[in-house]
């Protein structure tokens, strides 16, 4: 255990971040699991609008330090060529 004031604020400090790190880890796998189950439903129009709600989300993530902006740009460009590839 830490015995100095600021090292037990640091670990108050970095569970804290841990906590909204962990909540925004969630909220981007849940933007991009809905763009999934949209497309394995087959409907297009439902797959282009969860991905159009996911882009902003995952460039928020890139951003924010969450995934890497290059795995974020990645992710959208694979989920929005799988879309495209869907039938009308």
């Amino acid at each position: 255990m830490a015995h100095h004031k600021s090292a037990l604020k640091r670990i108050q400090r970095n569970a804290h971040r841990a906590s909204i790190n962990t909540a925004r880890t969630s909220r981007l796998r849940t933007f991009v699991r809905k763009v999934e189950e949209a497309i394995a439903g087959g409907s297009r129009t439902a797959a282009a609008e969860a991905l159009r709600a996911a882009q902003p989300e995952l460039a928020k993530g890139g951003a924010r330090g969450i995934v890497s902006v290059a795995a974020a740009s990645r992710k959208v460009s694979r989920l929005a060529a799988r879309v495209k590839a869907m039938p009308a």
